[in-house]
């Protein structure tokens, strides 16, 4: 109980309040997320990458990211050929299961719950699973509508792959930042996490309940909240992984489904109505699955 009050119910206001603003202003949502995407989020990856000691760490972070999409990829794929879905049905549940919501919540949880340290580490994850949902969320939804040039051009045209480059390249030719300018990156940076957290509840106000579809949805919630922390744990052992990097990578694997794949599978009508409703009983169950799982990793 004591690790829902102090780490879990702090986000889950914020959330709420997004989520109450938006059901009473029906705000443009995008307009917003806009801001957060070319503005806060980079300026928040900037100095994560800045800051931060890169090791070799960082490099078992991409192997964990890689072997655990691809875990949950194989997974929906024998699932779906199994039950005689659809290639759009099996499209629909990668979607909602291989891609977690590691920015608008994981952040925050990990930031409570394993402070500054933690943070850093989760930023981190956040950039990598960013440029992986852009690419592969794209080629999921798309698949046989879009090319993939259209998946490439996506990771592009994130701003916050850029932050990491130019962090990384000041980095290695020692270029120190005047501190009036990295003060007004830290500013625009401290804003990010709030933001996003209260984006996250607009978004969630604005998905329709309507007729679900149990079966997936049963599906997907055991996928995204359980089976996914468990293969992650089980990569954490294949690799000599800070225990704290660890920690964060399997609370970041059991992170609800990520609301920004809605949107790909809207755009490119790839089972938006499961997508949605995936995605919304993941994060109302995750309160309590994410709970359990802090406690066990204490």
């Amino acid at each position: 109980m004591t690790i829902f009050i102090q780490v879990v119910l702090p986000v889950i206001l914020v959330f709420l309040i997004g989520y109450l603003v938006q059901k009473w202003k029906k705000m443009n949502i995008k307009s917003i997320s806009t801001v957060a995407i070319y503005v806060m989020t980079p300026a928040l990856v900037f100095r994560t990458f800045y800051t931060a000691e890169l090791n070799i760490q960082h490099l078992y972070m991409v192997f964990f990211a890689i072997l655990l999409l691809f875990s949950i990829i194989i997974i929906n794929i024998f699932y779906a050929k199994i039950k005689g879905y659809t290639q759009t049905t099996e499209s629909g549940l990668i979607l909602s299961t291989a891609f977690m919501n590691s920015g608008n919540y994981g952040a925050p949880i990990i930031l409570f719950a394993y402070g500054e340290a933690g943070f850093a580490y989760s930023v981190s994850f956040l950039v990598l699973q960013a440029i992986i949902m852009n690419f592969f969320g794209v080629y999921y939804a798309a698949r046989g509508k879009a090319t993939i040039r259209v998946a490439i051009r996506s990771v592009l045209e994130m701003p916050a792959t850029y932050a990491v480059i130019m962090a990384i390249l000041l980095k290695a030719t020692s270029f120190e930042m005047p501190s009036n300018l990295f003060q007004t990156i830290d500013i625009i940076a401290d804003a990010a996490i709030p933001t996003v957290m209260i984006i996250l509840g607009m978004q969630l106000a604005n998905i329709e309940w309507a007729k679900f579809e149990w079966g997936h949805i049963s599906y997907g919630v055991i996928v995204r909240l359980i089976i996914s922390p468990v293969i992650a744990f089980g990569i954490t052992l294949m690799f000599p992984f800070d225990p704290l990097l660890a920690k964060v990578l399997i609370v970041s694997a059991a992170m609800p489904s990520a609301a920004t794949i809605v949107m790909y599978a809207v755009q490119f009508n790839a089972q938006p109505k499961l997508v949605s409703a995936i995605t919304l009983v993941t994060t109302l169950l995750s309160i309590f699955t994410i709970t359990i799982l802090l406690a066990i990793l204490g």
